[in-house]
């Protein structure tokens, strides 16, 4: 799929690696720049432990194992959607938070998965030679797919790990990636929601900062704790100011060795319509939340994750729109063009055609059009069927057969789905359609079907029955012939704009190709040029970055390394200690027995994007000494290029996760496991 899909892309320069810049390989670890700038050696052992002490949250967030009986740190945002699907309207544990007091009362998670990467294999050579010269674009598509499932076929059948091949250096690397994968997942602790998210939105992407953004799992297997040996021990006094710390996470997305022309069509395209969507959705949600105190419970994570997107894209666009940050990128590929012009060339005019099909592609196979957790079902289940009876390597990737674990944990979640709410954003989303497309496109009339958006989005979600799990094991079962008889409205919805879907993505697959082959002509003279030892961009694979605990001048201000309790107060009472920078009523009656001088959040200089959230930060020794959740605003435009000047990780301090348990939440059970 074309990139541009991805709500949270983010794009970036690829300048010389400086200061403490840098999202490391665990296979090309920063031995040589830590070692002669901190006089630290990374050694081998070192590095696996950390390896196997992290965690990759499969919905989009990082983690470490804490104790040996798999025990889980995490973000409280990382986990609110499993925290919030756990709920019941009698039952808020976002509200209220939640703690388990006896292993038998952890509460198990519908439908997560974690991965804990156990080894990596070079498998380029591999990759390569299954292109053929002279292969068109669709030709080349097929046989990269074709030979990437069967290595990670081979693999599965012999490791029976979670087996991923994931491509770096924009084409120039391909790694085979195995994963150990727990899917019987418990929910430990999580702190009520007004002091993970204290601040809120106004907040966010900002410092300082004031949150509790922490939350615990733990990893089963045989309906019993698994067993972690690697495991990041706890340290509560953290990390002084000035001392060298690690991240251990699941970078989202960069792109840092984008061309300008990938860039222009962000800032001209993907991120305007992105916006579009957002501004529409937040104002939608937001009102429909504020009619009724349980629409509002079952809308908030919704909203949430749709302020945060504004957030973050409005400042990557502002980036997109600096000339200087433009004409920077245009003289950064100068010396590349003078080897590589050709492969420039047909970036740009695959880029150029790309723009005549995007918005359909995003509306239609990318599911904008529809808006509706019920209709991702209904696709997952016509498409599943189709892809069956295909050889392994001629399936959409998602379908393959070691795929299956994965799709199947989330297709047969047990997880709520509100009609009401489903109805509202479908019916949304079918009116961005009939905006971007115009009311008389012959896909708009047909999924239409003579009514209005309201409508019809009334009777299609109304009229499924897909929220029941067992009807979506039955048609998951019965195959295509199940399929092809079934009358719930969203099933033959998504059968009927299927074709058009997917030919969509043919297309898109076919542009994508040409432009990684063009990027590894650009990647070939780039290693002439420097060698191989710059890191790649990030891929939602595990990487090692490294920094300094430290604060920074904004103009005349100095900004502290980190705040404190006694400071979240200060600025609760300076805001009215109205929403969102009120309290529980069960922390006010404990506040005054906290050491109000204890570190809350501290910042430092490793480099880090989204998916990153939830990532250990660690000292020398191995030990914890923070909990990665955010970037402040200047850290931003590290999506385009790294800056130690202004742009900070933003951190939970381990003191102040423990000061919070003890005295407010009163979870000794946990703080014990952590502490012992």
């Amino acid at each position: 799929m074309r990139s541009l899909l991805l709500p949270s892309l983010l794009l970036a320069l690829l300048p010389a690696v400086r200061a403490d810049e840098g999202m490391w390989l665990f296979t090309k670890p920063p031995v040589r720049q830590v070692k002669e700038k901190y006089g630290f050696e990374i050694t081998p052992g070192w590095l696996e432990h950390l390896q196997k002490s992290s965690v990759r949250f499969g919905n989009g967030g990082s983690g470490s194992f804490v104790s040996a009986n798999g025990l889980i740190l995490t973000n409280h945002h990382v986990g609110s959607g499993m925290i919030e699907k756990l709920s019941t309207k009698e039952r808020d544990l976002l509200k209220h938070g939640f703690y388990a007091a006896t292993g038998e009362a952890e509460l198990k998670c519908p439908d997560l998965e974690l991965n804990v990467l156990m080894s990596i294999e070079d498998v380029t050579e591999r990759v390569n030679t299954a292109v053929k010269d002279g292969q068109t674009p669709d030709e080349a598509a097929a046989a990269r797919r074709s030979i990437i499932a069967a290595i990670e076929k081979e693999s599965h059948d012999a490791t029976g790990l979670r087996s991923d091949v994931v491509t770096l250096y924009q084409g120039g690397a391909y790694h085979l990636y195995r994963y150990h994968r727990y899917t019987d997942v418990r929910l430990v602790f999580a702190p009520d929601v007004k002091a993970a998210a204290f601040g809120g939105d106004p907040d966010n992407f900002e410092f300082p900062r004031y949150c509790l953004d922490f939350c615990f799992f733990r990893a089963y297997e045989n309906d019993a704790p698994a067993k972690t040996p690697h495991f990041l021990k706890w340290k509560t006094e953290g990390a002084k100011e000035g001392e060298l710390v690690f991240t251990s996470g699941h970078p989202g997305r960069t792109n840092r060795s984008v061309t300008l022309a990938q860039l222009e069509t962000l800032r001209d395209d993907a991120f305007p319509y992105r916006l579009e969507q957002i501004f529409r959705a937040e104002t939608l949600l937001s009102a429909w939340a504020d009619r009724d105190l349980e629409n509002a419970r079952r809308a908030k994570g919704m909203i949430v994750g749709t302020q945060n997107g504004r957030k973050a894209i409005m400042a990557r666009l502002d980036g997109l729109l600096d000339p200087a940050l433009m004409a920077r990128k245009a003289a950064s590929e100068t010396k590349l063009r003078e080897t590589a012009a050709d492969a420039f060339a047909r970036i740009e005019a695959a880029e150029k055609e790309a723009r005549g099909f995007e918005t359909r592609l995003r509306l239609l196979e990318g599911g904008d059009a529809f808006g509706s957790g019920l209709f991702g079902i209904a696709r997952t289940l016509v498409r599943v069927a189709d892809e069956a009876g295909k050889p392994e390597g001629e399936r959409l990737e998602e379908y393959r057969q070691t795929s299956r674990p994965s799709l199947e944990l989330e297709l047969f979640s047990t997880e709520p789905i509100y009609k009401n709410l489903e109805t509202v954003r479908m019916a949304n989303a079918l009116t961005f359609l009939c905006a971007k497309l115009g009311a008389t496109d012959p896909t708009v009339l047909s999924i239409l079907s003579g009514k209005s958006p309201d409508s019809r989005a009334a009777e299609l979600v109304q009229g499924t029955a897909l929220e029941d799990v067992e009807v979506r094991r039955k048609l998951y079962d019965g195959g295509r012939e199940a399929l092809a008889t079934s009358n719930d409205p969203l099933v033959k919805l998504a059968k009927a704009v299927d074709q058009e879907a997917r030919d969509l993505r043919k297309k898109a697959e076919a542009t994508e190709e040409v432009i990684a082959q063009a990027h590894r002509e650009i990647a070939a003279a780039r290693f002439a040029r420097d060698g191989d030892s710059a890191y790649p961009d990030a891929t939602f694979s595990l990487r090692l970055s490294y920094g300094v605990v430290k604060g920074y001048a904004d103009g005349k201000e100095t900004v502290p390394a980190q705040t404190t309790f006694w400071e979240m107060h200060e600025r609760s009472e300076a805001q009215g200690a109205i929403p969102p920078f009120d309290l529980s009523g069960e922390w006010k009656a404990k506040a005054t027995k906290l050491n109000s001088l204890t570190p809350l959040n501290f910042i430092s200089s490793n480099d880090i994007t989204g998916g990153n959230s939830g990532s250990p930060v660690v000292n020398r020794e191995g030990e914890l000494v923070g909990l990665i959740f955010d970037s402040n605003a200047p850290g931003l435009v590290s999506d385009f290029f790294y800056t130690e000047e202004k742009g900070r990780a933003v951190s939970v301090h381990p003191a102040g996760i423990v000061e919070a348990m003890r005295v407010i939440y009163r979870a000794d059970r946990v703080l014990a496991e952590l502490t012992h």
